[in-house]
């Protein structure tokens, strides 16, 4: 097991009013690159949910309130005998002749004890987890298998690609990481994003510094704020890295060579994802969704990005995207807990299909599969969403259990899906300390009751107000009281435009 020891220390006013609440108690980030880790199999690997009570000022917050779900009775959500289970069946990692396992609901919890989830990634039976912890875990089969550490502070995305796992940083770093060949359950760091060498080359031209602030300037090659978002383009060998430094770098995901750095927007840029036809969107907490065309420039095919137009421009910030590129379908979600999407028109580009409202709170991710949608939100649930041919868009369910705000998603093909029937795993990492794994099939289990919600579906919405309705239907999936079309006002006043929490200290 990896343990750190963190020293506690008073933080300023100023910086306990503009942190990420869960950054403020852990050790100085360090410049050093890499600390050596040691794979640990220990007794402890998947466990029931369990809250943390260390204390720290997300504990505090008014958002860490228990508080009953009116989707608690959802037949997706009774627990299930296999979270107890994965102790002593491993080896049954997503067997579905399996009885112990749900064919739709909770599979089980992850737990280990040393920092708030922050990102996820899949890669082939493995699943990486980061955290404020500066650890990055490996489970696999559900167990915990290895882990390894850099000193770039809390992990706030992962991607991985060809074998090369890319981690972006508070810090402003993107760290690269290979597994051994001789040992899997070691992790080297073989390089950054910038390289070295590209970072010294650039630092020597006065016209690559730009001005981050009043009398400091920085070389614009690299992030000198958060890493938010890393996406990746599988086709073309491209890396893209949104920051809130309000930049978009592009890189080369072969030899790590920097190709481009867009000023996308006037604020923190908070999710930026590859799509479809050489398209990639960006949304930041300026309120805005911007939609960017790419061209390859010169025979060393430096990308050049134009903005194509602005898909979004509201008061509230945009938290997620997400993008079904089979249907070439654009999700969005907001600080204000709206899902707002984008389908193809009838001219070949994309018209504003409408809201999707299932929050109380900001939406925090969004992870497309299939024909479904899975929105994580600070109001600690996860929606469930389906889209049909016709584009209209319905709740299937809503994943409840954690304790703390749904930050990120992975999505992974269920092993041994059935005919007809597409299923999904799907893991959700809270600030709760956990990772939870749930099984989840486009075709929604049948209800005894039907009590009716109303659901927003396609068209009838306006783009700008980011509040359109859409037209209304009624869900066959539905619980007891819901008011998942209730956005008051108040509700995000302790949501700041990055999408972190903000802690207000009353003497």
């Amino acid at each position: 097991m990896l343990i750190e020891g963190n020293t506690l220390r008073r933080p300023k006013l100023q910086t306990l009013l503009h942190s990420d609440p869960t950054s403020l108690y852990t050790s100085p980030h360090y410049d050093d690159d890499f600390s050596a880790s040691a794979a640990n199999n220990g007794d402890t690997s998947s466990t029931p949910t369990t809250s943390s009570t260390n204390a720290s000022p997300y504990t505090m917050s008014p958002w860490n309130q228990s508080t009953s779900s009116p989707f608690n009775k959802s037949p997706w959500l009774l627990p299930s005998p296999a979270i107890h289970l994965f102790h002593h069946h491993h080896h049954h990692h997503h067997d579905n002749n399996n009885p112990d396992y749900p064919e739709n609901g909770l599979i089980g919890s992850l737990v280990r004890e040393e920092g708030h989830i922050y990102s996820l990634a899949v890669y082939g039976d493995l699943l990486y987890t980061g955290s404020d912890s500066k650890n990055i875990r490996v489970w696999k089969n559900l167990k915990d298998f290895t882990g390894f550490k850099s000193n770039s502070g809390l992990v706030k995305t992962i991607v991985i690609s060809g074998g090369k796992i890319f981690t972006g940083h508070q810090d402003g770093k993107i760290r690269v990481w290979k597994i051994s060949s001789k040992n899997p359950t070691k992790h080297k760091r073989v390089g950054s994003l910038p390289t070295l060498k590209d970072y010294v080359k650039s630092s020597m031209n006065p016209k690559n510094y730009v001005e981050v602030r009043r009398n400091r300037n920085a070389v614009k090659v690299k992030h000198f704020d958060a890493v938010s978002s890393l996406s990746l383009d599988e086709e073309e060998g491209l890396l893209y890295s949104g920051s809130w430094d309000k930049t978009v770098k592009v890189w080369n995901v072969s030899d790590s060579k920097g190709l481009e750095s867009i000023n996308a927007h006037d604020d923190a840029v908070n999710a930026v994802v590859a799509a479809f036809r050489g398209y990639v969107f960006t949304g930041s907490a300026d309120g805005t969704v911007k939609m960017w065309r790419r061209e390859f420039v010169g025979q060393e095919r430096k990308t050049n990005h134009v903005l194509e137009r602005v898909l979004l421009k509201q008061e509230t910030a945009v938290t997620a995207l997400a993008v079904n590129r089979l249907e070439t379908v654009v999700y969005c979600g907001s600080s204000d807990g709206l899902v707002n999407f984008w389908e193809p028109d009838q001219k070949g580009g994309l018209s504003h299909g409408g809201v999707l409202k299932g929050h109380k709170l900001a939406v925090l991710c969004l992870a497309a599969a299939g024909n479904l949608v899975f929105s994580g939100s600070a109001d600690k649930n996860v929606c469930v969403w389906k889209r049909q041919e016709s584009g209209i868009h319905t709740c299937l369910s809503v994943l409840t259990g954690h304790t703390g705000p749904v930050k990120c998603i992975a999505v992974e093909d269920d092993d041994h899906p059935r005919k007809d029937d597409p299923r999904w795993i799907v893991y959700t990492g809270s600030l709760d300390k956990s990772v939870k794994v749930w099984r989840v099939s486009e075709h929604a289990p049948e209800l005894s009751m039907n009590q009716g919600w109303d659901i927003p579906s396609g068209g009838g919405a306006s783009p700008a107000a980011g509040k359109g309705n859409g037209n209304n239907r009624k869900s066959p999936l539905q619980n007891n009281s819901s008011n998942c079309n209730s956005h008051s006002n108040g509700e995000y006043q302790n949501r700041n435009r990055r999408g972190e929490l903000k802690v207000t200290i009353i003497n």
